[in-house]
């Protein structure tokens, strides 16, 4: 972890910030930090743990989080817990904010860290309020300042926001460059087409024996076979999987060869549209560690970590003889997994490394690496 470029901060200087929404309604609090603005599209996670993982993922990319849970901060930082190099949130929202941390291992404070990175946030808000009328209202564009606190002028920069239907974000956040996990005597070797993937997707495949190599999101499926992987993974990563058409046609020539494929969440959603099925934007999405799932084939259930604005179409599913929903969500029926008939391919919505969070899904890696004869 890099050393704080100033003393550690053990208390909050109270800065007055503003968090405004699209449609005009606005909380005030106090600055968490960098002292700035921020924008993006804002929801909200219901784990009562792992922020330090929330905030690195990628799939997080472009949006403003609301923390459900009423403390954050409280255990600081700690490099072994990242997902990935940066944090990835555009912003952050919480009730109480922890300066002081407990925990032995951490390194630093919520706030040495956002400060480093540049990261924008606002505490001390009602975030059960917020939380209920997103729930109610609907996702929507959002923004974060602790430099400028007129609403007027706020709304002004707020309205340049690009809404997240129609964004295509995968490109902000994969590798630039390929890279390998694993020993490469493994006797089983995966290929990960990277859209934002989490670390520990990763891991979860190379502690399996698996030796991975990831790609970057855009690479041709010709230059992945080039190095003869017996399976694909297909990774999380933000953005509306309507608009990635590189990776669509990618995943279609893979289908079309016969290469064993397991999408996550994004690679899910891709996945499905490489089949002729289509995705929508859910009202609020899925984001947190306690989402209970049915596993059709098997009949059991699992409480899930999830974190998506997108969802499978469940009509497009029943109109696709090609297709069968394998889980749904036991709360409001959305498809969350799908395999596809006649070929070595499945996918699922939700998140079965997650780190932290349940692991009743781990099983999903044991399967595909299975498939890989």
């Amino acid at each position: 972890m890099r050393k704080s470029n100033h003393t550690l901060s053990k208390t909050l200087i109270k800065i007055p910030a503003v968090l405004l929404l699209q449609d005009g309604k606005f909380f005030k609090g106090t600055a968490i930090g960098k002292i700035g603005t921020t924008t993006g599209e804002i929801c909200f996670n219901t784990g009562m743990t792992g922020y330090q993982e929330v905030f690195t993922d990628p799939s997080y990319y472009g949006q403003i989080l609301v923390e459900t849970n009423v403390h954050v901060g409280n255990y600081g930082i700690s490099a072994t817990e990242t997902e990935s190099d940066h944090i990835k949130i555009a912003g952050l929202v919480c009730k109480n904010f922890n300066v002081p941390f407990s925990r032995k291992m951490a390194s630093e404070s919520v706030q040495d860290y956002f400060s480093n990175e540049h990261v924008v946030g606002i505490s001390d808000v009602d975030t059960r309020e917020i939380v209920r009328y997103i729930r109610q209202k609907g996702a929507m564009n959002a923004i974060i300042s602790s430099e400028e606190t007129d609403i007027d002028k706020l709304k002004a920069m707020l309205a340049k926001v690009p809404s997240m239907e129609g964004l295509e974000l995968s490109s902000k956040v994969t590798t630039t460059q390929p890279y390998f996990a694993g020993a490469e005597a493994a006797a089983k070797k995966v290929a990960v087409l990277d859209f934002g993937v989490k670390r520990n997707i990763v891991n979860c495949l190379a502690e399996r024996g698996a030796y991975v190599k990831v790609f970057p999101g855009n690479t041709s499926f010709s230059e992945i076979q080039a190095w003869q992987p017996d399976g694909i993974l297909l990774s999380n990563g933000p953005g509306d999987p309507a608009t990635m058409d590189y990776a669509i046609t990618t995943v279609k020539e893979i289908l079309n060869a016969n290469v064993p494929v397991f999408g996550i969440c994004l690679g899910h959603q891709i996945l499905a549209e490489a089949n002729g099925l289509n995705t929508f934007k859910m009202h609020n999405g899925h984001r947190g560690c306690n989402h209970p799932v049915k596993n059709l084939v098997t009949g059991k259930c699992e409480i899930t970590s999830q974190n998506h604005g997108f969802a499978v179409n469940p009509e497009s599913v029943k109109n696709n003889p090609d297709v069968e929903v394998t889980h749904v969500n036991l709360n409001d029926g959305t498809v969350e997994g799908i395999s596809i008939k006649g070929k070595k391919a499945f996918s699922v919505q939700y998140h079965p490394e997650s780190s932290p969070g349940p692991h009743d899904s781990r099983y999903l890696f044991d399967d595909f690496l299975k498939m890989l004869n």
